[in-house]
């Protein structure tokens, strides 16, 4: 303690009236036979004191009341302690305003564990379980790489240099050269399948997959973030084999410069020096795998530590009338849509755009149905049959995709407009 709080005070005179206070005490508790044992004035003639105190001196039903008192007030200051101890604890988490989400978190946290098969035994920290609620629940995951068109290539080297020796440890402990990769990097521009991928590459190696938001490793406790961090790293080794996905790293593992806060860049240190670790540990089977369309933001020390980069570009002449095949596989199309046309006037389009152009054309005879059915109703006229027969939803036309290039002309590619200045004054 600080000196301040000592001004005005003597420390003898303190320890005399104490003294005294205690000695009132003992005589009070002593019976009338006992009383005659009297405590020193002085401490350091206390020992005939505690000598008269003795089984020799003292009867023993002195003793034993002596004692039974003793302890019936040690009993009440642990009880009064304990009482203090949890009714504050219990405020403290009743003032949470986080309270109800942590709760929440744990309860998704621990269903997903038993989705996944996670045996009981494994025990998990708080920090764990608010990490473990970023699961991804693998019957959820439908996304196969039959799901995905017009990357064979960047599929096929994932399948070899990622998946194979990540999903075969035995094959990969017999060379150093042929580890799986720690660290996996998908960049190109967006709407173009890298998330997709990343799920794929999970599900195909048999791995858990841990789609990592930034708003769970932040928090506005001083040092709590960190804890977060390192919950991440020994969940994934808990749960092992594991793969741990950052979308748009870039956000989170930008380029660090001097005008960081001290809180973001101990967080990100922490990450990159736990993630040496499992570099380290040739036998963990953790991986993390980040997917950005600026590759040139994310910070040059998290680019050497994911030695595997793929490129995702955009879909060629060829790969877009396969991803446009695979959208309109299932959908009701005219013998007069031709696929190779519609692929030939999408140049620029990625996958992303190629699902909203055939969204907006199926829109379309969803409208006219609508506009029949609401003349139907105000003729008084065959509504019931309208709303009962499937097949007055006719087919997807070329019209149709001729209405959705107008409107993707309208949206996706608007030029900038130009700069105005207002006046304040």
């Amino acid at each position: 303690m600080d000196a301040p709080y000592f001004q005005g005070v003597n420390p003898k005179e303190t320890i005399l009236e104490s003294w005294g206070v205690l000695k009132d005490y003992v005589n009070q508790i002593l019976p009338a036979g006992g009383r005659q044992w009297h405590l020193a004035p002085s401490l350091s003639d206390s020992r005939p004191v505690l000598d008269a105190l003795s089984e020799q001196q003292m009867p023993s039903v002195t003793r034993q009341e002596v004692i039974t008192k003793l302890l019936s007030t040690c009993f009440g200051l642990a009880v009064s302690f304990s009482i203090t101890y949890f009714g504050i604890k219990w405020l403290v988490n009743a003032m949470d305003p986080t309270r109800e989400e942590k709760r929440q978190a744990h309860r998704r946290a621990m269903k997903l564990m038993k989705s996944i098969g996670v045996s009981d035994k494994v025990k998990l920290t708080e920090y764990e379980l608010c990490i473990a609620s970023d699961l991804v629940d693998p019957l959820g995951m439908v996304v196969s790489w039959e799901n995905i068109g017009g990357l064979e290539g960047t599929i096929n080297e994932i399948l070899e240099t990622v998946i194979l020796p990540f999903h075969d440890n035995l094959l990969a402990s017999n060379s150093s050269l042929v580890q799986p990769p720690k660290g996996v990097l998908l960049y190109g521009p967006p709407g173009c399948g890298k998330t997709m991928i990343a799920k794929a590459t999970a599900k195909a190696a048999g791995a858990r997959f841990v789609n990592l938001q930034v708003s769970t490793l932040v928090d506005k406790w001083y040092g709590e973030s960190q804890k977060r961090v390192e919950a991440v790293f020994s969940l994934a080794v808990k749960l092992q084999p594991t793969i741990i996905f950052i979308d748009e790293i870039d956000s989170f593992m930008r380029t660090r410069n001097s005008t960081d806060h001290e809180a973001t860049a101990m967080m990100k240190t922490q990450f990159m020096s736990f993630w040496d670790g499992l570099m380290t540990d040739t036998s963990c089977r953790v991986m993390i795998m980040g997917a950005t369309n600026r590759p040139q933001d994310v910070d040059a020390a998290i680019l050497r530590r994911m030695p595997s980069m793929f490129y995702v570009g955009l879909p060629e002449l060829v790969s877009r009338e396969q991803i446009l095949n695979l959208i309109l596989s299932n959908e009701p199309v005219e013998d007069e849509v031709s696929l190779k046309k519609l692929a030939e006037r999408t140049q620029g389009y990625s996958g992303s755009d190629l699902r909203e152009l055939c969204r907006n054309a199926a829109i379309y005879r969803l409208r006219e149905y609508s506009q029949r059915r609401r003349l139907a109703k105000m003729q008084g006229d065959g509504t019931n049959d309208l709303e009962e027969d499937p097949s007055s939803l006719r087919h997807v036309s070329m019209g149709d995709f001729e209405k959705a290039f107008n409107k993707m002309k309208q949206s996706k590619f608007l030029t900038p407009m130009p700069m105005r200045y207002i006046d304040v004054e």
